[in-house]
């Protein structure tokens, strides 16, 4: 122990030295905490110094009070890595000269990565992520695995294969048998896929209504984040009774401003805290899309804990879902912001832990990678030029929902769209040979295109297959947008679904080396329960 307290004293001092190599003073808003900085490394020298104390109790409890489970929707290592070598381009004030591609680098070299907090955890494994009917699941599937430790069909949510037999899940288990509270946040719907693994039983992850109500019916202590989808059921015409209205009769308190939420104590009972600012579907908003007044993901994760916070413990599983939808969209600036929100919940957990090192596991995992994400593209060969993406003002979404609605209704031309263009993503169609966001011939006639398709409904004069691999289900414009400004960045995607990637699985705190290896998803639910003692 004492060696690898002084390795991490060690380590304090490098990073300590190498702090004046620049901050962020960009336009993505980091919490400093969240990068693995000398505060980090503290932090897991206190980790230490209370894990030497515990080795001289005899009969050490292994068992862990406060159990936060972190979940990035569509987060596998290339979400990871991207905001990592991200924000540690824009940290380099010499990364565009240390291209491979110069024949001078004048004496520049790459700085490398900034190392977000999870990422240096104690212990570091990985989740193979298949279902009971692909290589490239779901959602509802994965989440499944995670929560059940079972395997089942894409699209389901904890019933077996045949649809007959459910499975009870983790945050059941420690709620009836160890009377620990339990808290589920999520950036998206909270009845959405993930966070309705941990609580609902449903055969399709589209019975909205139905999940709602097994998440009335559960009695956790505490829901936060996006609003709930079909509140009244399927048909307008005959509605069925509000969830909301039935969560309130079940003795939740419901909230939907911030000044309601932030009234929430440990002493007002069960709680549903809803985003006073949804967005699309009514999910969070994008982190990039995120302004002061609206709450961010560690607010809620920071709101949990004060109410969550009781003698027996408590499990809190916090999901960072809009990762995935920016990933879908094949958005990587959007994607990268909220990775960086994520990242900014999990300090939330680690500055509790801090107070209760010898009691709290923290783990960060996803339930599947999304969009094929990829750090290198063909046409930019060796060279990366990651800090490109920092043009990017907004998400596709607010682009569609707040510029290409407006477009189609007062008629704008391709040319009056290039200076919002230029203004939002960076792009533009003249500038010096230096400039990067300059539009080849080629970019602006892609771009093109796909506006004459988005706003006048032109033709592209592609067949079906080759529109799909242009646009996906997206808006033509939008998504050509952010296509070009990764391409350009050295970013690509593959697809705008799941992909067979493993997931990673890091760990901090109590058992946390119980995590290392390489294994199948449903192991991560049987580390917990095993050591939980659950049944």
């Amino acid at each position: 122990m004492k060696k690898v307290i002084a390795s991490l004293l060690a380590l304090s001092m490098m990073v300590g030295a190498f702090a004046g190599c620049g901050t962020n003073k960009q336009n993505v808003t980091v919490n400093k905490e969240s990068i693995n900085n000398e505060t980090d490394v503290n932090d897991r020298v206190k980790f230490a110094y209370a894990a030497e104390e515990n080795v001289k109790n005899e009969e050490k409890d292994t068992t862990p009070k406060y159990v936060f489970l972190f979940i990035g929707d569509g987060m596998s290592y290339p979400q990871i890595q991207s905001t990592s070598d991200y924000l540690g381009a824009l940290a380099d004030e010499d990364y565009f000269m240390a291209q491979p591609s110069l024949d001078d680098n004048q004496g520049a070299t790459l700085d490398g990565p900034e190392y977000m907090n999870f990422m240096n955890f104690e212990a570091a494994g990985s989740a193979v992520t298949y279902d009971a009917n692909s290589f490239a699941p779901d959602s509802a599937s994965t989440a499944t695995s995670i929560s059940t430790g079972r395997k089942t069909y894409s699209g389901t949510i904890n019933v077996d294969v045949t649809g007959t037999e459910l499975f009870e899940t983790i945050t059941e288990k420690v709620h009836k048998q160890l009377g620990m509270k339990v808290g589920i946040i999520s950036s998206v719907n909270l009845n959405h896929a993930t966070p309705a693994a941990f609580y609902a039983h449903q055969v399709s992850r589209n019975n909205y209504y139905e999940i709602g109500e097994e998440l009335v019916a559960s009695g956790f202590e505490f829901f936060a984040g996006g609003g709930l989808k079909k509140t009244t059921g399927y048909d307008k015409e005959n509605p069925l009774p509000n969830l909301y209205d039935m969560a309130e009769a079940a003795g939740y308190t419901v909230t939907f401003t911030n000044e309601e939420a932030a009234a929430i104590t440990a002493d007002s009972g069960k709680v549903i805290l809803i985003d006073e600012h949804l967005a699309d579907s009514d999910a969070m908003a994008y982190e990039i899309d995120r302004t002061e007044e609206m709450w961010s993901l560690a607010d809620y994760v920071e709101k949990g804990i004060e109410v969550l916070d009781n003698d027996k413990g408590f499990f809190m599983m916090c999901e960072g879902g809009k990762i995935d939808w920016a990933c879908h969209a094949n958005d990587a600036a959007s994607t990268i912001h909220d990775t960086v929100a994520f990242a900014d919940a999990i300090q939330v957990a680690i500055d509790f832990a801090k107070n209760h090192a010898d009691e709290t596991l923290i783990l960060v995992t996803g339930d599947h990678e999304t969009g094929g994400l990829t750090i290198g593209f063909a046409g930019t060969d060796y060279d990366t030029y990651l800090t490109l993406l920092e043009s990017q003002k907004i998400s596709f979404q607010k682009f569609d929902d707040e510029y290409t609605v407006n477009y189609k209704e007062n008629g704008t031309t391709f040319e009056e769209a290039l200076a919002d263009i230029e203004a939002l993503f960076g792009l533009k169609t003249e500038g010096e040979e230096s400039d990067k966001l300059v539009l080849t011939d080629y970019e602006l006639e892609q771009l093109r295109v796909a506006f004459e398709k988005s706003i006048n409904g032109t033709e592209t004069g592609e067949d079906e297959q080759r529109e799909y691999v242009m646009y996906g289900t997206y808006d033509p414009l939008s998504v050509t947008l952010t296509h070009i400004l990764n391409n350009k960045s050295g970013i690509s995607f593959t697809s705008y679904s799941h992909t067979g990637l493993p997931v990673a699985v890091l760990a901090e705190g109590v058992n946390a080396d119980e995590f290392n290896g390489y294994y199948d998803n449903t192991e991560i639910y049987n580390k917990i329960a095993e050591m939980l003692k659950v049944k």
